[in-house]
């Protein structure tokens, strides 16, 4: 008898629902448990998704429990405080490290064999967070980390450069927040890197300048759609099934997702955006990728952002020490 393919969505606000609606439609598992405090809302959510069922490929969706994530093959955080109008991802920390330290301390206690995909924000903390707390070997704990960030940098280039977003390959790295950047040493357009399409593409007068916009547009993104509509979530709902997908088909796929350094890109006890190869089992490899001083630097920037609200975290008593 084959093992279900069982996903547990902790978490049923925005994102958790969204990313259900999503993976039900994937045709990618056979079971979906939701686990909210809200027993209101979490039951109102499985039901709405199960009226759908005869739409979607068979599969069961119910309301779940602590006990769900003995039999999971993959655990989707995305419980804890949403981000505000106006609030950067790190103001979240102290809230949602609470969160994130309890359900990890849920799943250890019923010996899930899972591997734990963490989307609370800021993402690159509380994967950290969730790594220590939970003691796992490496790699069976990430952060969904600039897997939407990059996929945001791919359609601004698309639509700016008329090129097939699915011929455009960009990655951000870095925090998932406001010092992540835009890798263009691995940016290819049409099969061209970036520095070699965009001096014969003509669309541009300074497409260096064009870039640097794109780029800070990405930054940007979260704010403007919470600003518009109150919270982020189809986009991120497509990206989580995405990288569940690596994980379920073991398909080693290239993706930024926070996962904790030992010593790649020189940096260590941090977690952050970086490329990484995610199959069965989480992150199987992190890719040593030679990134130019700028993009090095810029890096080693961001982990210094995200090292620092450890710290903080750390010094406040809200995170188990290494």
């Amino acid at each position: 008898m084959h093992a279900r393919r069982k996903i547990v969505v902790v978490g049923a606000g925005a994102v958790g629902s969204t990313f259900a609606y999503s993976l039900a439609q994937s045709g990618l598992v056979e079971e979906i448990a939701l686990v909210d405090r809200n027993q209101s809302l979490v039951r109102g959510q499985v039901m709405d998704l199960a009226h759908g069922k005869p739409f979607f490929p068979t599969v069961s969706i119910h309301e779940g429990d602590a006990s769900d994530y003995a039999d999971a093959q993959v655990i989707v955080l995305t419980a804890g405080a949403p981000q505000k109008p106006g609030q950067t991802r790190l103001e979240l920390v102290r809230s949602n490290a609470r969160v994130v330290r309890a359900v990890v301390q849920d799943v250890v206690a019923h010996n899930s064999p899972a591997v734990l995909l963490v989307v609370s924000n800021p993402v690159d903390v509380m994967t950290h967070v969730a790594v220590r707390c939970a003691g796992w070997d490496k790699g069976r704990i990430f952060g969904s980390g600039t897997v939407l960030d990059s996929a945001r940098l791919r359609y601004l280039l698309s639509s700016h450069c008329r090129v097939d977003v699915h011929n455009v390959h960009a990655y951000v790295l870095g925090e998932h927040g406001d010092s992540e950047f835009a890798a263009w040493s691995m940016t290819h357009l049409a099969g061209l890197s970036i520095d070699r399409y965009c001096p014969v593409c003509g669309r541009c007068r300074d497409w260096q300048a064009e870039l640097s916009r794109i780029e800070q547009q990405v930054r940007d993104s979260a704010y403007h759609v919470i600003d518009y509509k109150g919270a982020t979530c189809f986009a991120v709902g497509l990206a989580l099934v995405r990288i569940v997908a690596a994980v379920l088909r073991g398909q080693n796929s290239l993706l930024t997702v926070s996962a904790p350094l030992d010593g790649e890109f020189g940096l260590k006890e941090v977690s952050l955006s970086v490329p990484s190869l995610v199959s069965s089992g989480g992150v199987k490899e992190i890719v040593p990728v030679p990134l130019p001083v700028r993009e090095l630097s810029a890096l080693h920037a961001s982990a210094a952002v995200i090292r620092q609200a450890l710290e903080q975290l750390d010094a406040e008593g809200d995170s188990p020490p290494e």
